[in-house]
């Protein structure tokens, strides 16, 4: 029994040694050979050989991998010492006759007892110490790319590494890794490490195809997660390029400010609005949707190295803010996938990525902009979304916000930042190129004459606010019925279950009517230290405005959403107060707040203030519905028995410069006036009539009318 025993032990231990089953007979002695020693009266052994026991040894000591099964063998020799080196973990107990040896004896599984080894042979070579050569990883560890890459190797412990590039086998006289080695072409990598002890490993290949043509999703399939800068080791320029871009700054050069020529200012640190109202004093909350890896961007010497591409290229990725560092890292409780395969399948921005963040500005979802929601992302309900529902155009975002080098097309008329020169135009070549013109692609002439002067967001976004038909309300959150804020006070906080944090009083509303506005594309904005002015039309003090004129050039008729907000304002410099967020939200304290927001400004945190309304005018340009749900001509003009129901018309710059018999007999007798339609299709159709015989304005230029009779 006890032969059978040792037996399994030994063929456990032994990795392919050849053992008979006759070789522990008590007469049987080998010599054993390095890397085993005998020194000063205790054998160091290395791995398990057939060995003996001699009366000479007073102390065996263990030191081998792998580690024995939980077969029990007796160990019957009194006076001699079993240890164990390398600090295994489990309790192992090993027997002394019939005595149980003590707990100092340890061993990772199983229980080990001994019985009758010889050792054979002695030696004063000192016991190995460290024997085990160390293990180098690279990564990526092969594969296809299409572009140059840079490959990391990284060992387990202090060593020295060696490598080649020729496919030759590598030596300590080849070239030392110091950092990433640049593969440009198809390579053969060999390399291998060395550690202080004198431990080497054999060398290991690594076979990289550089192939331009390739599948560009290859390229990571061998990756091993190491942190956010990995990407860095292929993507120096597109890092370099996205540090430069709005969506990694917060700001820019205020390009189509009108107020602020020469300014360079976002929501970093400048930008004003009527919901949480400046990030001052809380960017680790704000920064929640920022695309770095948690550094408030400014903070760092290379902005490279706070960039998290995962957050744009990877949907199943999510993170959360460490408390101590306040650095993202993934959270992998929340994903679907490991971290190792969310870096080997990365892919293009999907429209969720965007939505992530897009969809839920002012803390929550549809909050803020009043034309995204989650729901964007997934819905089948083309009524709701033509473009990107699933059944309708199924568009990507980019198809309409293109990428130059990072930098991505388009900007809001209450958005600070210009991050590309590109226009978005809904009149490509790969959509609605019949209209490009200006001038065509509609079923009437009528409707061809408003291109130059009004958006097609005007007709084709009839409200907003609208709830998707597949959309799940979660009751918890509150996500899922497409409501947005209207007007919040900060004056009265109320407890958020959803986000469990205290926040101010918001009212919501779903189908909203947008308000009508000129804008030619540039903005007048507040920012922080501005001194606040009404805006005698809405009697609120004014955040942003589009800029333009029915008479201005380039100017079209817009939709916006109108948010109010009742917000803090120093009294003595008439300042709007970014009130501190994080203090808010904590505590609901609205006085300790805004006190410390006036801190932050460098104002007395002690001076009065007063809790004022502020307004703002945000751009409407999502949620577009279908042609057959599009504005039709009554619903802005309407008629004399029955009034437009969509906007009017006439406060806006479009009523009669004069009496109707003033006008009229400008050109012949007062007449009756048919409907609008019939009016202007003979006065401006077939007569060629300018505008500014009836109007304020003129469009005789950009449609060939005469100004005289």
């Amino acid at each position: 029994m006890r032969t059978k025993s040792m037996h399994r032990w030994l063929l456990s231990f032994l990795a392919g040694a050849a053992l008979c089953s006759t070789f522990l007979t008590t007469a049987s002695s080998a010599v054993v050979s390095a890397p085993n020693a005998f020194y000063n009266t205790t054998y160091y052994y290395n791995q398990f050989l057939t060995t003996a026991l001699t009366d000479s040894l007073t102390n065996i000591m263990l030191a081998a991998t792998p580690l024995p099964d939980t077969a029990s063998v007796v160990f019957n020799r009194p006076g001699v010492t079993l240890t164990i080196q390398g600090g295994f973990n489990d309790a192992f107990n090993a027997q002394v006759g019939t005595t149980v040896l003590g707990s100092d004896l340890t061993i990772r599984q199983g229980t080990l007892i001994i019985d009758n080894l010889t050792i054979g042979g002695s030696t004063t070579t000192p016991p190995p110490g460290d024997i085990t050569p160390p293990v180098t990883t690279a990564n990526p560890s092969g594969g296809s790319f299409t572009a140059a890459i840079n490959v990391q190797l990284t060992a387990n412990e202090a060593a020295t590494i060696y490598y080649t590039t020729d496919g030759s086998t590598p030596t300590t006289a080849s070239a030392v890794y110091t950092g990433m080695i640049p593969v440009s072409s198809s390579t053969t990598l060999t390399y291998f490490a060395k550690d202080s002890a004198g431990n080497s490993e054999t060398a290991k290949t690594a076979i990289f195809t550089i192939n331009p043509s390739g599948d560009p999703t290859a390229n990571h399939t061998s990756l091993t997660y190491t942190g956010t800068t990995m990407c860095l080791q292929c993507h120096t320029k597109q890092a370099t390029d996205l540090a430069t871009s709005a969506h990694y700054k917060w700001e820019t050069p205020y390009a189509a400010i009108s107020n602020k020529p020469g300014v360079t200012g976002g929501k970093l640190n400048t930008a004003v609005n009527a919901y949480c109202i400046n990030t001052l004093g809380n960017f680790n909350g704000c920064g929640g949707c920022h695309i770095g890896a948690g550094a408030k961007p400014g903070t760092v010497a290379d902005a490279t190295q706070n960039i998290d591409c995962l957050v744009c290229h990877q949907v199943a990725y999510k993170r959360v803010r460490n408390a101590t560092t306040g650095l993202f890292e993934p959270d992998t409780v929340k994903m679907t996938i490991s971290m190792d395969q969310a870096v080997q399948t990365l892919h293009k921005p999907v429209k969720s990525n965007c939505l992530q963040c897009h969809a839920k500005g002012g803390g929550g979802d549809a909050l803020k902009r009043g034309d995204l929601a989650l729901i964007n992302g997934t819905t089948t309900d083309r009524n709701y979304d033509v473009h990107m529902a699933s059944t309708g155009a199924n568009l990507t975002c980019q198809q309409c916000h293109t990428y130059t080098n990072h930098h991505v097309a388009g900007r809001g008329s209450d958005l600070r930042p210009t991050d590309s020169t590109v226009t978005v135009s809904c009149a490509t070549s790969s959509c609605h190129s019949n209209k490009a013109a200006l001038n065509g692609g509609h079923a009437t002439t009528a409707i061809n004459t408003h291109l130059k002067r009004v958006a097609c967001q005007t007709c084709h976004i009839p409200s907003y606010g609208r709830k998707a038909a597949d959309a799940v309300l979660d009751t918890v959150t509150g996500f899922g019925d497409q409501s947005t804020e209207t007007d919040r006070t900060w004056v009265t906080p109320e407890w958020s279950v959803a986000n469990n944090r205290w926040e101010p009083t918001v009212v919501r509303a779903n189908n909203l009517k947008p308000v009508y506005a000129f804008f030619d594309g540039t903005s007048w904005v507040y920012d922080l230290h501005d001194v606040a002015v009404i805006d005698p039309a809405t009697g609120n003090y004014k955040i942003s405005r589009p800029n333009g004129g029915i008479n201005t050039a380039n100017t079209k008729l817009y939709p916006f959403k109108y948010k109010t907000s009742t917000q803090p304002m120093h009294t003595a410099s008439g300042k709007l107060i970014a009130l501190n967020t994080s203090v808010y939200f904590k505590t609901a304290d609205v006085a300790g707040a805004i006190q410390s927001g006036m801190t932050n400004m460098g104002l007395n945190p002690g001076d009065a203030y007063s809790m004022v309304k502020a307004d703002e005018y945000q751009m409407l340009n999502h949620t577009v519905a279908p042609k057959a749900n599009a504005l039709q001509c009554a619903a802005c003009h309407g008629t004399t028995s029955v009034p437009a129901t969509q906007m009017n018309l006439k406060s806006m710059g479009y009523a009669l410069k004069a009496a109707q018999s003033v006008v009229c007999t400008q050109c012949h007798g007062n007449e009756s006036l048919p409907s609008f339609t019939s009016l202007h299709s003979k006065h401006v159709t077939s007569e060629k009539i300018d505008c500014s015989f009836c109007h304020n304005f003129s469009r005789a230029a950009e449609r060939g009318l005469k100004t005289t009779k």
